[in-house]
């Protein structure tokens, strides 16, 4: 068993790498397929579009990849984030390409011979030579995490340019974001963005549910019981970041106990539950706030209306109900609802179809209880 750490392996809300990334196996086997791919020298193509509600584990599953490719070898890799490049001047400094760019583009060099001047989708082309002419080096990966929140501006540069290095070298920019971000890449003048790789981050399924718990916990040498397990795994709703919190929350009853007879029972988990119930509150407590802020709780309580009995909802169920809501004064209109509870990550599709599924049921319930009653 794995030495015993003071702080435990569980970090709930910090994006970090957790010890078992579980239920993501598919969406690794292509992040793997992909890195290979780069690793031979081929062109991807196809960008990749991660996205997902808060708490679905983007920043995990991004820093897993990392990981795994930096221990390849073989590939230069680049984490960005948006307030990295809060201008397009930024994007070829960030990308370490700008003595590349007087290379292969000379106009592009600033009269004084000492800056770049790309300011927009236009120079898209230039940056996308001089990515190509760093690739041919080294296979490039480059991750970009919160994408939903680029400027409009960088991200045609980023985007296009990304595009079209893509198609002819071993150069891959993945974007994570929240679960509106193809529709902010279309508002970019990325809509060639729409045939890219989509990666769909949503809840756990049991089995995930049990392992995210159960296998760090075995690590340490705390044993699990499967009843005690399942109350945890129908308490958790799928949600990792849950699964996570619940795991804190079980350890701290452990480390009190030593560690021979470290063994999570179901009056560890009747103890555990209260830290648990306590920090899922005040999380939701925040998530109605924003929501209030963003004069959005009317909205959101129609919304959880429209799904008591049941787990989905039909576009034309889901826009009904925020139509009937997004009607006083002052407040947002029915499209800008729509599209803030998406971004929230409220409500979002899991598939390639028209439907809605919460984000995460409880909190549904949550706001359904609380919130203002419908009209």
């Amino acid at each position: 068993m794995g030495k015993t750490r003071g702080s435990g392996p569980f970090r709930p809300g910090t994006g970090a790498l957790p010890p078992y990334l579980a239920g993501r196996e598919e969406e690794q086997a292509l992040l793997r397929e992909k890195t290979e791919d780069l690793l031979r020298g081929d062109p991807p193509g196809l960008p990749v579009v991660l996205y997902g509600p808060r708490g679905n584990g983007k920043t995990a599953l991004l820093r897993w990849l990392r990981r795994e490719s930096e221990s390849l070898g073989g590939l230069e890799i680049d984490w960005l984030m948006p307030p990295d490049i809060p201008t397009p001047a930024e994007v070829p400094l960030q990308l370490q390409v700008t003595s590349l760019l007087g290379k292969v583009t000379p106009e592009a060099v600033s009269l004084g011979g000492v800056g770049v001047s790309l300011q927009s989708r236009r120079d898209a082309p230039r940056l996308a030579r001089a990515l190509i002419a760093r690739a041919k080096s080294k296979p490039l990966l480059v991750l970009l995490d919160e994408a939903h929140i680029l400027k409009p501006e960088v991200g045609q540069l980023l985007l296009n340019a990304a595009q079209e290095a893509a198609n002819e070298s071993a150069f891959l920019l993945i974007l994570a974001g929240t679960p509106d971000l193809e529709a902010r890449l279309s508002e970019m003048g990325a809509s060639s963005w729409g045939r890219a790789e989509k990666i769909r981050l949503g809840r756990l399924d049991p089995n995930a549910t049990a392992e995210a718990v159960r296998r760090p916990l075995l690590g340490e040498g705390v044993a699990v019981e499967d009843d005690a397990l399942a109350r945890i795994v129908r308490a958790s709703h799928g949600y990792p970041f849950f699964t996570q919190i619940w795991g804190r929350a079980v350890w701290r009853v452990m480390a009190r106990v030593p560690s021979a007879d470290r063994r999570m029972t179901e009056a560890v988990v009747e103890e555990a539950s209260v830290a648990f119930e306590t920090r899922k509150n005040d999380y939701y407590r925040e998530r109605y706030n924003e929501l209030r802020r963003r004069n959005l709780l009317p909205v959101a309580s129609a919304v959880a209306a429209a799904f008591l009995g049941k787990s989905r909802l039909t576009d034309a169920e889901f826009h009904d109900a925020v139509q009937r809501a997004a009607t006083g004064e002052g407040g947002p209109n029915p499209t800008e609802a729509a599209d803030a509870l998406e971004h929230l990550g409220f409500v979002w599709q899991t598939q390639a179809l028209p439907m809605w599924e919460p984000g995460i049921p409880s909190l549904v319930d949550y706001i359904r209880n609380y919130g203002p009653a419908p009209n």
